[in-house]
């Protein structure tokens, strides 16, 4: 930084407002301040509560101060972030130090949750500064004119950029950025980033145009404290599921120690339970613990982050709704319910305590089942060698694009040959090839070979622009932009008035009348659907955790290769961390009846009991993978004798079952778990087909071939399946090289059956040693697989007592030794 910098008027002011609130600008944000005024664009990457915010947005105030006469009115810092309680919190922030600073900006948020009356006057007359989701961005680009809320733009920064990178939302930001770029190339574009790790690549996403760019990683590290919350003695046969609840009388104390505590958990349906938990245990907390998931009210949501910053609340049960850099600065505890599946979502949540930047984050892991302990182990030596996953950039995302386009229809029209150029100078769609772009255009105009279906007929060539004419074609693409598709929600009211949230409709329409289910933290009763509403009553008693289908996070590579590490450094009961010895006398009783695998060691179990024969494996790639791993396993089995398997997994590894003996053996195992013709035997052990056509639904609604909402009513799951599933035969049979056809494919192979993890997990297994051992009874590796088996096809009361059955065989058969 040059003393001609330091001494500016506008770094002059900055730096008296923060000796007179007892601060000192991070180096990271000088740094930002100064690059910024040399027209860098760039990313910043700072721990969580370092001021990554102050960074870039005092860096505009600093430019502004200093150049006044390059600043007109209007927007001048477009901010997008993903989060809705993030913008907020955002506005709060920046508007209190304008304020401050003397500085009569005016900041706005834009998103879902703002009324229309608020966004009509945002249009007419734009802030100074726009806080804004991906999805209401679009929503500006599909309006009138809508380049004259850009001309005066001065930078575009993108919040929490880790978190939009790898996936659809995210390309939809590369395309809205790329678009405003267009319009005036000298806007500087600035990521914002706690934990990733792939910096470089992530930078070049954002920012792939040739301008000055920089790269500022701050100095300063956030201390983290990771405590296990220890059940009062160790089961040797863990089980998933129960362990957790058993806990609360644990947790309780460690709520009522803190000022304010975030539990957080990786479903709805657990924070849903777990309030009800905290609330039966201890009464007291009624009125002082409440619950926020993306199925709340909107005002309940608001009520709760509002008195989450007053600190008048104990403590919130959350999902990743409240995951990002949100500032709620009373919170000094967060809770971890269970695995959090991956490095970087840990230490976000870990971040949302202790948001000071001399504050240590502290951060209480419960496990659900006692194994979950290798987890924190594993999670410590992951923060000690500083290692965090990278975040993989989706490329040639079709449906996106089209959506973009018909975006664009909608506003001004567009011009083919620059808006190709403009495309194609994003990361997404950089390899996009001028007969792609052709095909594209000629389905938004006369919908490819589907041309005879007047409804794909959207487009229209005038004064050689592409537009949308229709007004009703128009509203309903309004309607539908975005690409987050889960399945249909219904609102939830009571019977009398009065709104309480949604709920996802598969879940509803196994409930009968009066049946009662929770949400957000109250039990209810149903009293009638009509249309897309559930009308219910407020009631009492136990009801119906629901469960929603987004619910399985998959465990990341990275957290898979430290829990591996950590497995085989186990048996070492002098070792320092606290889980493993902890676990001591359940890794020992593994060693006994099985073993425990070292790095270069895969092992396979053989169990047989009087239900039938047991094949266990622990690649410990997470359920995902273990999926198609599982499947793969069965088909090649059975390429040798016809048997047919029930199947089972959890994230450490899997079951094949079958009632007649298995054949598997020392001699044809490697040819089991062979990686040669790997992908060609995945595909004929799994249904592609079908896979396909499950993800063409979602492509399907995202770029427009079928409409979901509706003026006031919205398709259900079954209908958007039965819709997208009519096209999708359709272009198997009469139009394969369908672009959206092909991609559904490319999902499968990259996202779902994950393709490359998949490669890589065999070729570990070929350089590893492969250990068999067979055993009469359930190991402690296997036995949660096992339970997760048997709870898809008992109730709780007979799941409980066939485990005890189970327990009691175990111990029977080790006494006999």
């Amino acid at each position: 930084m040059t003393e001609k910098f330091k001494n500016s008027t506008g770094f002059q002011i900055i730096e008296k407002w923060m000796e007179d609130k007892d601060r000192e600008p991070f180096g990271f944000q000088s740094e930002t301040w100064y690059k910024f005024s040399q027209n860098y664009s760039g990313m910043v990457i700072a721990p969580t509560g370092f001021g990554k915010t102050f960074s870039v947005f005092l860096a505009v105030v600093i430019d502004y101060m200093n150049n006044p006469d390059h600043y007109k009115s209007g927007m001048k810092l477009l901010w997008i972030t993903p989060l809705r309680a993030l913008a907020k919190d955002i506005a709060k922030a920046m508007s209190e130090a304008l304020e401050e600073i003397g500085l009569d900006w005016e900041v706005a948020v834009r998103n879902g949750d703002t009324p229309k009356e608020i966004r009509a006057k945002q249009t007419k007359k734009t802030p100074d500064i726009l806080i804004i989701t991906p999805e209401s961005l679009h929503l500006l680009l599909a309006q009138k004119q809508h380049p004259k809320f850009f001309k005066n733009l001065q930078c575009i920064v993108v919040d929490e950029w880790h978190e939009l990178l790898s996936s659809k939302r995210g390309v939809m930001t590369e395309l809205a950025v790329s678009r405003i770029f267009s319009y005036q190339n000298k806007i500087k574009i600035w990521g914002i980033t706690a934990t990733i790790g792939n910096l470089d690549e992530a930078m070049e996403v954002l920012i792939p145009y040739p301008i000055k760019k920089t790269k500022i990683v701050a100095k300063e590290k956030k201390k983290i404290e990771i405590k296990s919350v220890f059940p009062d003695d160790v089961e040797v046969l863990p089980w998933a599921g129960h362990l957790g609840t058993k806990l609360a009388d644990k947790i309780i104390p460690i709520i009522l120690e803190s000022q304010t505590t975030l539990v957080f958990t990786n479903t709805r349906s657990q924070a849903e339970m777990w309030y009800q938990v905290l609330l039966n245990e201890h009464p007291d907390f009624a009125g002082q613990i409440a619950i926020h998931h993306s199925s709340v009210d909107k005002d309940i949501r608001i009520w709760i982050e509002e008195n989450l910053s007053s600190g008048y609340l104990k403590a919130v049960i959350s999902t990743s709704s409240l995951d990002l850099g949100v500032d709620f600065k009373p919170v000094d505890t967060v809770i971890q319910i269970g695995s959090s599946k991956g490095i970087a979502r840990f230490l976000q949540r870990a971040g949302r305590s202790g948001h000071s930047p001399f504050e240590t984050s502290k951060i209480y892991f419960v496990p659900t089942h006692s194994l979950e302990l290798i987890e924190v182990a594993a999670l410590k030596e992951a923060v000690k060698q500083n290692k965090i996953e990278p975040r993989e950039p989706l490329v040639l995302c079709y449906d996106v694009l089209l959506q973009f386009v018909l975006t664009l229809a909608v506003g001004d029209g567009f011009d083919e040959k620059e808006t190709f150029s403009q495309i194609t100078q994003t990361n997404a769609f950089k390899e996009l090839s001028p007969e792609e772009w052709n095909w594209i255009l000629t389905f938004i105009t006369v919908g490819g070979k589907l041309k005879n279906y007047e409804e794909y007929h959207k487009v229209v060539i005038e004064n050689g622009l592409y537009k949308v004419i229709s007004r009703r074609i128009a509203m309903l693409h309004r309607m539908n932009i975005g690409a987050i598709v889960s399945d249909s929600m219904l609102k939830v009211k009571f019977f009398g008035g009065g709104y309480i949230g949604m709920i996802e409709e598969y879940f509803i329409s196994k409930l009968n009348k009066n049946d009662k289910f929770v949400l957000a933290g109250r039990v209810l009763e149903v009293s009638h659907v009509k249309e897309m509403t559930v009308y219910v009553r407020n009631s009492s008693g136990k009801g119906i955790v629901p469960s929603y289908l987004g619910g399985r996070l998959p465990l990341s590579s990275y957290l898979s290769g430290f829990l591996r590490q950590k497995l085989s450094e186990s048996l070492n009961a002098k070792s320092s961390e606290k889980e493993l010895r902890f676990l001591h006398p359940l890794l020992v009783s593994q060693q006994e009846n099985s073993h425990i695998p070292s790095e270069n060691e895969f092992l396979v179990e053989r169990i047989k009991t009087r239900e039938g024969h047991h094949l266990f494996m622990y690649p410990f790639e997470g359920r995902l993978i273990h999926e198609v791993m599982s499947a793969l396993v069965a088909y090649r089995i059975s390429r040798i004798s016809p048997i047919s398997f029930s199947i089972a997994m959890n994230d450490y590894g899997f079951e094949l079952f079958s009632k007649i003996e298995i054949p598997l053996s020392e001699e044809n195992i490697s040819e089991i778990l062979s990686k040669e013709h790997l992908i060609r035997d995945v595909m004929a052990s799994v249904n592609s087909t079908e896979m396909a056509r499950r993800k063409f639904r979602d492509i399907a609604v995202i770029s427009g071939m079928v409409i979901r909402t509706y003026p006031g009513q919205q398709k259900n799951n079954k209908n958007l399946q039965s819709s997208s599933g009519l096209i999708f035969n359709v272009l198997e049979d009469y139009d394969p090289e369908n672009l959206l056809f092909k991609q559904a494919y490319s999902e499968v192979f990259f996202q779902q059956i994950d393709e490359a993890r998949l490669v890589e997990a065999f070729d570990r297994i070929h350089k590893s040693e492969i250990i068999i051992k067979n055993s009469n009874t359930f190991t402690p590796l296997s036995f949660p697989i096992k339970v997760d088996s048997l709870r898809q096809s008992l109730s709780s009361e007979d799941l409980k007592a066939r485990i005890l059955r189970m327990k009691m065989e175990a111990m029977k058969k080790k006494m006999k030794k």
